[in-house]
């Protein structure tokens, strides 16, 4: 009989290794790198976390969504139920459950996105490690780690942390698809790209080019199974991304929020019409039959003036007894709608090449290009399912669409929407990189493209960083002596130089790598400044808000509630950099207010230190809470900025009127009468003069005619509030002088 002794120092099993060291078949460098680099993004990404900012309209929809289970679904803005986000609630989920376990804070609110931000720098890893070797994709995740897009986008409680990190997953399910010729991670790309689309809606549709060419081309099957198994794919793709419209379509309106941003409170309406069609309407698209909001822009459309807006909630009562009045809002002519307005600095086709642009995603613009061109044509002649191939066709179709996608489209000061360009210029950066790394080594012809994308890529870095004199002057002259020098080195270790090429090869690759990733780290930086850090927007360092970029942070500020913090622009307009005051063109604090951090809302809104309430508003709601009795809402406001600090601060059942724009029909004056005629309504807090304004004050349009605002549903129920209700004296909850924060609280009742 044999006895087998265990020694106990024997190693548990061959396959754990420490998370330290690289794996046997990688150099010894990659893991520690990888770590190197992933721990540089985490401190980019988290810097100053603890003084995070509320990006205020999602805040008070993932401060709703913590109230109810119901909320949470549909993405309520209020907690009270009434009115949805005009976005899907996707992207909110990851910080409504993180709100729900840390609490609700400016800083649990921003950890999702971090985490979503360090998660796709891994998995941009993967994917450039499979296709081009591991010296690619540590190139690549250093470019995107150091580029100010990513480092402002994940840092920023916006939609495009979670739709980046899906579209990555979807581009990593498809390479491995492609590889194997394996119908299961194809399907799997499928539900990433639907999870994106709760995220980001149609946008993620605009990587299925991409995915699907790069199956269709390189996958080792026969063309009839690739089509059958794209086929398939498409229909995931489309059941995940559709699940949540149709969840609210077959859902009765009485049953559910109503939706923003339409004049029919249909899902489809919001996706469709206003969040897509209207983004491309200076290339004469319309949105004017899709039942969303823009429908009546310019004089209105065939849903303008009268049309009847559905009946949702607890206004359904109210439209069955309703005399006709219920209409849709109206807006004036030029009037803008939402977020896609206003940002002329980034809009028009050569936005892509704008100050306000390029220096936040376009600084390896050069590189990516040669990376492509070289990259297919180098492989041209090779078999069908080439991987390298494979790899440039994915990343350049990603990046082509995209930017054709954004050139034509509205960014309207959005820049972190660049998140997704970000992407594939870092991939075809870190592969590129090692293609003419090679062939550079190789000597012949080829070995002139590396020199030749680090001179261009330095010149045209050179080149964004003088548009900025004020910032770091010696940037640009920095650069391009880099470039010069990096040229020189890889031009004197090509094979066949006069040169010992031994030694001077690795100096070059240094130099070349960083002239090209230089002036991209001086704009990362900048998080650690407090003088720029984070616009709200995604921006990092300064961008370019001049003459031709009127309105860019003026748009900004209306989505996020916050003033436009000043920063160096570029030469049109330039400012130095972090000084106060706002650039030109955009809004200053008097307009649109502060922006709540870990010190609260100061501003528009009103929320004081550590996002409490001022003394006035407290008395406010104490007041109106006191005398709500049985009603449903503790008084109804004339926008979603006045609703904004109480839903904040307390979670109190606030009704806003008229949505985001202030132009969606809800409530309309014949459900607004209903709730108050029921005793489910007492209260409406309406502000002096502000209830015709645009987003930031509740009714008509940004930038809409003299008049605009008394023909959308908002208005019109203020006209009757002040008609038929009485005003409550201030002495009664304690104010000091007639007003509240330059506010009039009215009583209603039945009868009235």
């Amino acid at each position: 009989m044999a006895t087998t002794v265990l020694e106990p120092n024997a190693p548990a099993g061959p396959g754990r290794r420490a998370p330290w060291r690289s794996p046997a078949d990688q150099p010894g460098y990659a893991r520690p790198a990888l770590l190197a680099v992933t721990a540089l993004a985490a401190v980019l990404y988290t810097w100053g976390i603890g003084h995070s900012q509320y990006h205020t309209f999602y805040a008070n929809a993932v401060r709703s969504m913590t109230e109810s289970w119901k909320a949470f679904f549909y993405g309520s803005f209020d907690p009270g139920n009434s009115i949805t986000l005009d976005k899907l609630p996707g992207f909110l989920w990851p910080q409504a459950i993180s709100a729900r376990l840390l609490g609700f804070h400016p800083w649990a609110l921003t950890l999702p996105q971090v985490l979503e931000g360090v998660a796709s720098l891994l998995v941009l890893h993967r994917v450039v490690r499979r296709w081009a070797g591991v010296p690619a994709a540590l190139i690549a995740c250093t470019a995107f780690a150091l580029t100010p897009v990513a480092v402002g986008l994940f840092r920023t409680a916006v939609e495009d942390p979670a739709f980046t990190l899906c579209l990555l997953l979807a581009a990593e399910a498809t390479q491995r698809a492609a590889r194997d010729g394996r119908l299961r991670p194809l399907l799997l790309a499928g539900v990433w790209v639907g999870l994106g689309f709760q995220a980001k809606m149609l946008e993620a549709w605009a990587v299925l080019p991409a995915l699907a060419l790069v199956y269709l081309v390189s996958a080792p099957l026969t063309a009839r199974r690739r089509l059958a198994h794209l086929a398939l794919a498409a229909l995931v793709t489309t059941a995940v991304s559709a699940s949540w419209i149709l969840a609210v379509g077959l859902t009765p309106a009485r049953d559910r929020p109503y939706v923003d941003g339409t004049t029919d409170n249909s899902a489809f309406s919001m996706v469709v019409g206003y969040n897509f069609l209207n983004r491309f309407s200076s290339l004469g698209v319309s949105a004017a039959s899709t039942g969303s909001v823009s429908a009546t822009q310019g004089g209105g459309g065939k849903n303008g003036g009268g049309s009847r807006a559905p009946r949702t909630g607890r206004l359904a009562g109210a439209e069955a007894r309703g005399a006709g009045a219920a209409g849709a809002g109206g807006a004036a002519p030029g009037g803008a709608v939402g977020r896609g307005a206003g940002g002329a600095g980034q809009d028009g086709w050569g936005k892509m090449f704008g100050t306000s642009l390029a220096p936040q995603t376009g600084w390896l613009y050069p590189f990516a290009a040669f990376a492509v061109v070289c990259g297919l044509l180098w492989r041209r002649g090779r078999p069908r399912t080439d991987l390298p191939r494979s790899g440039f066709l994915l990343w350049g179709t990603w990046l082509v669409t995209y930017f054709l996608v954004f050139s034509a489209g509205s960014v309207g000061g959005h820049t972190y929407y660049m998140g997704v360009i970000a992407v594939p210029l870092a991939a075809l950066t870190g592969g590129g990189a090692a293609l003419m790394w090679r062939a550079c080594r190789a000597g012949g012809p080829r070995a002139w493209a590396l020199p030749g994308a680090v001179a261009a890529t330095t010149a045209w870095s050179a080149y964004l960083a003088s548009r900025f004199p004020d910032f770091l002057p010696w940037l640009a002259p920095a650069v391009g002596l880099l470039g010069l020098g990096a040229v020189v080195l890889l031009l004197l270790a090509r094979p066949g130089s006069a040169a010992r090429t031994g030694r001077l090869a690795p100096a070059a690759a240094a130099v070349a790598l960083a002239a090209v990733l230089i002036a991209p780290s001086a704009w990362a930086a900048q998080v650690f400044d407090p003088a720029y850090g984070s616009s709200g927007m995604g921006t990092v360092g300064p961008s370019g808000t001049g003459r031709s970029h009127g309105g860019v942070m003026a748009a900004a500020a209306a989505r996020t509630g916050r003033a436009a913090r000043g920063r160096a622009t570029g030469r049109d307009g330039s400012r130095a950099p972090g000084r106060p005051g706002a650039p030109a063109g955009s809004a200053g604090p008097g307009r649109f207010g502060g922006f709540g951090g870990s010190r609260g809302f100061r501003g528009m809104g009103g929320i004081g230190v550590a996002g409490g309430l001022t003394a006035a508003q407290r008395k406010l709601l104490a007041y109106t809470t006191a005398h709500q009795g049985s009603a449903a809402y503790v008084f109804a406001t004339s926008g979603w900025n006045s609703a904004s600090p109480y839903i904040l601060a307390t979670g109190a059942h606030v009704l806003p009127l008229g949505g985001f724009s202030g132009r969606v029909p809800f409530p309309t004056p014949a459900g607004f009468r209903h709730l108050v005629d029921s005793g489910e309504l007492r209260y409406v807090l309406l502000g002096g003069g502000r209830d015709t304004g645009g987003p930031s004050g509740g009714f008509g349009g940004s930038g809409s005619g003299s008049g605009s605002g008394s023909t959308t549903s908002a208005a019109r129920i203020a006209g009757w509030v002040r008609s038929s209700c009485a005003p409550v004296p201030a002495s009664d909850y304690g104010a000091a002088d007639g007003t509240a924060t330059g506010e009039v609280l009215y009583r209603c009742g039945p009868g009235r």
